[in-house]
């Protein structure tokens, strides 16, 4: 006996990091079954018989099918059964995907699922995989293909670093793609392929004078709001999408802390404000509607309340006028960092303020504090030493 599978019987079932694994067979179509990890993953299966012998066949995974369309695929099966047919020749049917349907009719809808930065993975698929893979069989599919995207890539003028998207995404993809029975399970062409190696830390601080001059361009921008964001981000370090999202539930004034719930590394991070960041805080309350000024966003478009999609046009236009054309809003952060240690906070307070997971990413700044190390022990007098000739 089965019970009926339900969306809301699977979410009460999904247990992350329990050592069982353990089925749930349905009750209304015979030999369906929810396939429970001990990952909290779900797949759907089925169980039948032929010749009396049971076989079994994957159906796919419960974060890409509804239990009504897991149900469709079995009993269609099941009627291929009673007709005499064997399904289990066209396992390997999905093997005929092209790169185009697994992203779309596949990956994306699962990452969408759980994954913030979707929309990242959509722009690499259209902009650097299906230009030339689009219509390539998953299966067919060698290193050569891979080797050759990436030659390609760097022939015109990719940075390392969008190349290595490009690379990541697809050890993903296939990975999945396995997991899923989509493709044999030993047939893996990005297993020898490697992310380039390459530094891409790059930093820039802004002394005063180009701060100063910043600012005064942006007070000049058409966007309102754009020199108030830029100002809180040099006040909190926090990255440009922290800021644009920021709400004013999150924000304690007396307590002097702004909750971020949604960070880079998915842990709440509480950061400290200064009294520059509050005095832009009492403006933009000052400035909002009453009931903006509550529970929506800090920095919405006022047009519409809600978050500034880019905020890119107006940012560059200000730096150009400043003649700081190569100048990043993430170098923002960078230069928040650079205040901090050169006052004489150690890179652990570094770390906990910006919230980085790793010191090793704070260590970046370790070479600011030795510059004022060194400034500190040039300021000892030097003694007068009188050497005997001997």
């Amino acid at each position: 006996m089965g019970v009926l599978l339900t969306t809301e019987l699977l979410a009460e079932i999904r247990r992350p990091g329990t050592a069982r694994h353990f089925q749930v067979f349905d009750s209304e179509v015979k030999g369906l079954y929810a396939d429970c990890l001990s990952s909290g993953r779900i797949q759907f299966r089925l169980r039948y018989r032929i010749n009396g012998k049971y076989r079994f066949a994957t159906l796919g995974d419960a974060d890409l099918y509804s239990v009504e369309q897991a149900r469709d695929i079995a009993r269609k099966i099941l009627q291929d059964i009673l007709l005499g047919n064997d399904p289990k020749p066209k396992k390997n049917h999905s093997q005929a995907l092209t790169f185009k349907v697994f992203f779309f009719n596949h990956y994306l809808p699962y990452v969408k699922s759980y994954k913030r930065s979707w929309m990242t993975d959509l722009s690499v698929i259209n902009n650097q995989i299906l230009p030339s893979l689009g219509n390539k069989l998953l299966g067919d599919c060698t290193m050569v293909d891979f080797t050759q995207l990436v030659h390609a890539m760097m022939a015109k003028g990719y940075a390392p670093g969008t190349t290595n998207r490009v690379i990541i995404l697809l050890r993903f993809a296939f990975k999945l793609a396995r997991e899923w029975e989509l493709i044999h399970k030993d047939h893996d062409p990005t297993r020898n392929l490697r992310p380039l190696k390459f530094d891409n830390r790059i930093e820039r601080y802004l002394s005063q004078a180009q701060l100063d001059r910043l600012f005064s361009e942006l007070a000049r921008s058409e966007n309102v709001l754009l020199p108030e964001v830029m100002a809180f981000l040099i006040f909190t370090g926090a990255r440009k999408q922290e800021a644009l999202r920021a709400k004013w539930v999150d924000v304690d004034m007396s307590q002097r802390l702004w909750r971020i719930p949604h960070t880079k590394s998915s842990k709440i991070r509480h950061v400290p404000l200064s009294n520059g960041a509050l005095a832009i805080l009492r403006r933009m309350k000052q400035n909002q509607p009453t009931q903006n000024a509550t529970a929506g966003y800090i920095f919405g478009n006022p047009k519409t309340g809600k978050p500034f999609v880019s905020v890119f046009r107006s940012w560059d236009k200000a730096r150009r006028r400043a003649q700081l054309p190569e100048l990043r809003i993430h170098d923002l952060r960078h230069s928040f960092a650079s205040f901090l240690v050169n006052a004489g906070r150690s890179l652990y307070e570094v770390q906990e303020i910006l919230g980085h997971s790793d010191i090793r990413t704070t260590s970046r700044y370790a070479h600011l504090s030795r510059e004022r190390l060194l400034e500190a022990v040039a300021t000892v007098p030097e003694p007068q030493i009188s050497i005997n000739p001997g």
